[in-house]
């Protein structure tokens, strides 16, 4: 049973920040984690990819470039994902997606449960 835990959401004025963590576990089983992800979902709108990090190499939306950044605790599984100079418009529930390879050579993926993030004066 793989868990993905979220935190580090909430409201803030444009310009803040906020960092969000997600820990991944699976009843104390090592992980072989193909790759982590922020992904996000506004109102109306589609859930999209917003940063991604794979063997260390990230990926980000255009939208969120020098503003955001993921990283990565390899021991603990957890990835995270600071925010700065927030806008409006990054309002939106954030979810945390990773990818297991399994033993049989496949990818599982899995995400979290979303974590609401809110900028707003």
């Amino acid at each position: 049973q793989v868990q993905l835990v979220e935190s580090g959401g909430g409201q803030v004025q444009p310009g803040g920040s906020l960092r969000l963590s997600c820990a991944a576990s699976a009843s104390g089983m090592v992980l072989s984690i193909k790759a982590m992800a922020w992904y996000r979902q506004a109102p109306g709108k589609e859930r999209e990819l917003v940063a991604s990090i794979i063997r260390g190499t990230t990926n980000y939306q255009d939208s969120v470039k020098d503003r955001f950044t993921i990283s990565r605790d390899n021991a603990k599984n957890i990835v995270h994902l600071q925010m700065n100079s927030l806008k409006a418009e990054d309002t939106a529930v954030y979810f945390c997606n990773v990818e297991l390879w399994t033993v049989r050579g496949d990818v599982n993926s899995y995400w979290g449960q979303g974590t609401q993030v809110t900028v707003s004066s």
